[in-house]
């Protein structure tokens, strides 16, 4: 049996005055959100599927991950590049996974409908749909739905989830005082607004656990280097966890005059991420006809990963051996991408997407050379 040396117990003393101190620091902060970081804090909660595996490693290390809950994610594109549709396919895998879940839309565009939400698979019947104008309207309804929503038992309260479309759409309260006063100029204020509702906003969702999607424009600077950026100033750029950039290219089936777009090809190029490697790039697909490939942009990464191999002319091995090209895939997916590959994919995502972790045990210093320190005789 071990002796307790006097060393150990002073080690013991010193232990249960520290976490003294941090129990005493926490009750004299004040605030009934304080606590140790070891019980859990701002960490991600569990997520929300993209319905698209691709994307869904893109943004969380893992093809069965997605949104971050409760963190704030922005969709910013150009029209028509399928920003509303990845927030409303966020909105019904919540709904899914949560069957006494609610969600409010806060809708700037007007077009939040009740045909819109059934055709995308979503129950109308639990999402409260909040049309605004202004940034200061948003602001106002959301922090009194929030501010509510934290009155209420946490364990019994139902999941919530909250969502806008658009930022880019949102005027100011100056901008409509100067239209009805026949004033043409630019409100210089609508930054500054901005970034003071999501100050508000970030801490209200970071208490309450709920996840929030911003969808949002983008345009080209203008300089020697163009490139594209968000509207609605620097706000939606600080307080959110992850920013997905969202581009197109048409998918057109015949030639010539006789060609017809059946689909797109969507670029998601990961702008910002504190989970997962910025600038990544994945392509998933959006059909007309069949919606959104859960499977689209899985082959990049398998054949990246090496656990496929391409032989070229659109053909590839797969692990079993059995030479597959692209059309029969595409045919069936279910047959080829197994469980058992599925699982060696997702392993692989959290080498190719995320940081590498640092290593939690203690490592020797080097040792230090005597040879190479001067004293202050040698100085």
């Amino acid at each position: 049996m071990a002796k307790t040396t006097a060393s150990n117990k002073k080690i013991s003393t010193e232990d249960k005055d520290s976490n003294k101190l941090l129990k005493d620091l926490i009750k004299a902060s004040g605030s009934e959100w304080a606590g140790l970081a070891s019980d859990g804090g701002a960490e991600i909660t569990g997520y929300i599927d993209t319905g698209s595996t691709s994307l869904n490693a893109l943004i969380s290390g893992s093809i069965r991950g997605g949104y971050a809950i409760p963190k704030i994610t922005g969709l910013a594109g150009d029209p028509s590049t399928g920003k509303t549709f990845f927030m409303l396919q966020g909105v019904r895998s919540f709904l899914d996974a949560n069957p006494r879940g609610i969600v409010v839309i806060y809708d700037s565009e007007h077009n939040i409908s009740k045909e819109l939400l059934s055709s995308r698979g979503v129950d109308p019947a639990r999402v409260i749909v909040v049309e605004v104008d202004t940034i200061e309207d948003f602001k106002t309804r959301a922090v009194k739905m929030l501010n509510h929503y934290l009155t209420l038992d946490k364990v019994t309260r139902p999941p919530m989830f909250m969502a806008l479309d658009s930022l880019g759409m949102l005027s100011t309260l100056k901008e409509t005082e100067d239209a009805d006063n026949d004033k043409h100029v630019v409100d210089m204020t609508k930054a500054r607004v901005t970034k003071g509702t999501f100050r508000i906003l970030t801490s209200l969702l970071g208490k309450a656990k709920v996840p929030f999607i911003v969808t949002n424009h983008t345009y080209q600077s203008v300089g020697m280097f163009p490139t594209k950026k968000m509207g609605g100033g620097t706000g939606l750029e600080y307080a959110a966890s992850t920013i997905i950039f969202l581009s197109k290219k048409k998918d057109k089936e015949g030639s010539g005059m006789d060609a017809v777009v059946v689909g797109n090809d969507i670029i998601c190029t990961l702008k910002k991420s504190r989970n997962t490697i910025e600038n990544k790039v994945i392509h998933t697909y959006l059909s007309y006809a069949n919606g959104l490939d859960p499977y689209a942009g899985l082959l990049d990464i398998a054949v990246e990963a090496k656990l496929v191999k391409a032989l070229g002319r659109k053909e590839y091995q797969f692990p079993d051996g059995e030479v597959v090209h692209e059309s029969e895939l595409a045919a069936d997916p279910d047959k080829y991408y197994t469980e058992d590959l599925l699982d060696k994919i997702d392993e692989a995502c959290g080498k190719l997407f995320t940081y590498s972790k640092v290593e939690d045990e203690e490592k020797t210093p080097p040792a230090i050379n005597p040879d190479i320190l001067l004293t202050e005789t040698e100085e």
